[in-house]
């Protein structure tokens, strides 16, 4: 009976540290200027919005190789994440 909980609880604690580990990356940081993002790290995705990139999108600065220097980073424009509420709407 005891072997059977210990099993029990094991299991919902494997899936507790699962589902925070597909939901922990999902966060991204946005910043303002692109000085403002210090050390970046190898996968590190950053959002930029400093109005370079067209309307309804917005610049993701990301570490994508490791080289004898440091970190590269490449750079590109991304579709803006909405947050799902219209404009105008109220609710």
């Amino acid at each position: 009976m005891k072997t059977l909980s210990i099993k029990r609880c094991s299991i919902m604690l494997l899936g507790g540290f699962a589902l925070f580990a597909l939901t922990a990356p999902a966060t991204a940081q946005t910043v303002s200027r692109e000085q403002d993002i210090g050390t970046l790290r190898l996968g590190q995705r950053i959002r930029v919005d400093d109005g370079t990139c067209p309307a309804g999108q917005v610049k993701e600065v990301s570490g994508t190789k490791m080289t004898s220097t440091g970190i590269m980073a490449s750079r590109k424009c991304i579709p803006r994440v909405h947050t799902g509420k219209m404009p105008g709407v109220k609710g």
